[in-house]
């Protein structure tokens, strides 16, 4: 009975969405960790992204019903009706808002997911989607929020650090959405979704895939330049940008790009995973004011 209400929050999503938004908590709180703030935070903010989850399968029930992959989602199924399906999400969505709330009574993160969410639902979901290539790119804002969101929460403000995080985790995404469009490319045609590696074709998605772990790879080592995670930290970040680009890399070569894309796929969510984990151990407070004093020294 509970099984189709829960397909609808895309579980996967959400999972990804905790691990990304518990390191930026983490990394903001540096060393000094409440945990029960914490424990709010994550709690609000993957509710509100489950929300836009449900959201989302109801606007894409027609292009669903047309995919291999999504065609047995509860909204094409019939399992949900989409009145109880808009009723779920709202109710997921404000219990969401109203826990993060509770949980910083700051209205900062709470003005963030909500940013975030409006880009997933409104702009991506009901037009950028299937209108247009850079549709990846858009979405890639609304699931940068949660990392941005958890590390706000924890600091109090939004300062270089949130913006790094924003830039790293909208990288990420690109990579990760092109993969997915190179081994589900008949879905996307059939569907006449125009991502990039549909539309512009497989050789031109493998060079901007390269270049944006490039950009992702400069961005996770920004947070170490700028002093806010440590040697294990940037070690990580340095590790997994260039095994990911060798893995791009050899894409050039690969004799089959499905399982080449998968592969470029997992390794998006391992490396992640693997970044939120280093910056929640081995966050460390900024010091621009001993800088300027040194500077000022000298």
């Amino acid at each position: 009975m509970y099984r189709p209400y829960l397909q609808l929050t895309k579980p996967g999503i959400v999972i990804g969405n905790l691990i990304a938004v518990t390191g930026g908590f983490l990394l903001g709180s540096r060393g000094h960790v409440d945990w029960v703030r914490g424990g709010l935070v994550a709690l609000g903010v993957i509710l509100v992204v489950a929300s836009g989850c449900v959201v989302n399968n109801v606007i894409d029930r027609d292009i669903d019903g047309l995919m291999a992959r999504t065609r047995n989602r509860p909204m094409v199924t019939g399992s949900v009706s989409v009145p109880f399906a808009l009723l779920y999400g709202v109710m997921l969505g404000l219990a969401g808002m109203g826990v993060l709330f509770a949980g910083t009574r700051c209205v900062l993160p709470l003005a963030l997911i909500l940013v975030g969410y409006a880009v997933y639902v409104g702009l991506y979901s009901l037009y950028m989607k299937r209108n247009s290539i850079y549709g990846t790119l858009v979405g890639g804002i609304a699931g940068a929020m949660p990392p941005v969101v958890g590390y706000c929460a924890a600091s109090g403000g939004f300062d270089a650090a949130a913006v790094t995080l924003m830039i790293m985790f909208g990288l990420s995404q690109m990579p990760h959405s092109y993969a997915i469009a190179i081994f589900r490319a008949q879905d996307y045609r059939v569907a006449s979704i125009p991502v990039f590696p549909v539309v512009r074709g497989i050789a031109a998605a493998k060079r901007h895939m390269m270049a944006y772990i490039v950009a992702f790879t400069a961005a996770t080592l920004m947070l170490g330049f700028l002093g806010y995670a440590g040697k294990v930290y940037m070690l990580a970040a340095l590790v997994a940008g260039l095994y990911w680009f060798g893995l791009c890399l050899a894409g050039r070569t690969a004799a089959n790009e499905a399982r080449w894309a998968r592969k470029i796929f997992f390794a998006s969510i391992i490396i992640v995973s693997v970044l939120s984990a280093a910056m929640s151990v081995d966050g460390s407070p900024p010091q621009p004011a001993t800088h300027l004093a040194l500077i000022a020294r000298n």
